[in-house]
C-alpha cells in the first residue's frame, strides 16, 4: 500500500501497475480530485472507504485520506501465458479464477497451479483479490514463478482462449463427474467465486462442466481445495 497524496499521485503518474485507489469517505481537498482523475484515466478501480478501515489497511493513521494498492508482482498478459507453454513445448494449461475474492484462496490456487504444471492463472480486473502481499505469502513464493494475467472482460478472454485452441472446463456441481472426462490437450480450468460459483456468462462459455462427488452432509468444497483436486486430475492426464 502506498499512502499519502504526493506519494500516490507520483505512483500513478509513473504508470506503476495498481489494483485499487482507496479514498476516505468525506475527505475534502482538490488534490484528491486530481488523484482520482489520474486513477480513472489508467483504469484503476476507485473505492470509498471508512477512515478507520483505511488506517487498518495501510498500517498508519497518517494516510491523508488516500491509499493506493499496488501489485506484489506485475501482471502478465494472455500472450505471456501462451508463450510460457510454447517455451516448455507443452499444450497450454491455464487456470481461470472467476471472482475469487479471498486472497488466501487465490494464493493457494496459484501455489497449486504452479506445482501442477500450469502455465498461468487468469483473473478479472474487478471483483478479484489483487496480487497483494497476502496472496504472495499464501502462494509460498509461487507468485514469483507463475504468471498471472489480469483481463478486463473474463468472458471475452475465454472466447479468445477458445479461438486459440483451448477446451475450457468449469468447476460446477451440476457438471459431469470429473473422473469420467479425458482432461487432455490444450485446456483451461475455471474456478468460480467462493459464494456464487461460476457467473452466468462465464458458465455459458465453458465447453463442459466438472463436478466432484460429495458423499458427506455438506454440498461444496473450499474453492482452492476443489481447484487443487481438479488441477491434479488434469496433471494426471497430461
Amino acid at each position: 500500500m502506498i499512502v499519502g497524496r504526493n506519494a500516490v499521485a507520483e505512483a500513478l503518474r509513473s504508470g506503476r501497475p495498481a489494483d485499487a485507489l482507496y479514498i476516505a469517505q468525506g475527505e475534502p481537498g482538490a488534490s484528491l480530485g486530481a488523484i482520482i482523475a489520474l486513477a480513472k484515466a489508467q483504469g484503476v478501480v476507485v473505492k470509498d472507504t471508512k477512515r478507520e478501515k483505511l488506517a487498518q489497511m495501510s498500517g498508519t493513521a497518517q494516510h491523508q485520506g488516500v491509499a493506493l494498492s499496488v501489485a506484489a508482482r506485475a501482471y502478465a498478459g494472455l500472450d505471456d501465458l501462451f508463450a510460457a507453454a510454447q517455451e516448455r513445448n507443452e499444450a497450454p494449461f491455464l487456470v481461470i479464477c472467476d471472482e475469487i475474492e479471498d486472497p488466501h484462496n487465490l494464493g493457494a490456487i496459484i501455489r497449486t497451479a504452479e506445482a501442477a504444471g500450469a502455465h498461468g492463472v487468469v483473473v478479472p480486473k474487478r471483483r478479484s483479490a489483487p496480487l497483494s502481499q497476502t496472496v504472495a505469502k499464501a502462494s509460498a513464493g509461487a507468485i514469483e514463478h507463475l504468471p498471472v494475467a489480469r483481463v478486463s472482460n473474463l468472458a471475452a478472454a475465454m472466447e479468445e482462449m477458445k479461438s486459440r485452441g483451448l477446451w475450457i472446463y468449469g468447476a460446477d456441481m451440476q457438471g459431469e463427474t470429473h473422473s469420467t472426462q479425458k482432461l487432455e490437450g490444450p485446456i483451461a480450468l475455471v474456478i468460480g467465486s467462493e459464494g456464487r460459483g461460476l457467473g452466468r456468462l462465464v458458465r455459458e462459455r465453458c465447453d463442459a462442466l466438472l463436478a466432484l462427488p460429495m458423499r458427506g452432509k455438506i454440498n461444496s468444497l473450499n474453492a482452492s481445495v476443489a481447484a487443487g483436486i481438479l488441477m491434479y486430475e488434469i496433471m494426471k492426464w497430461r
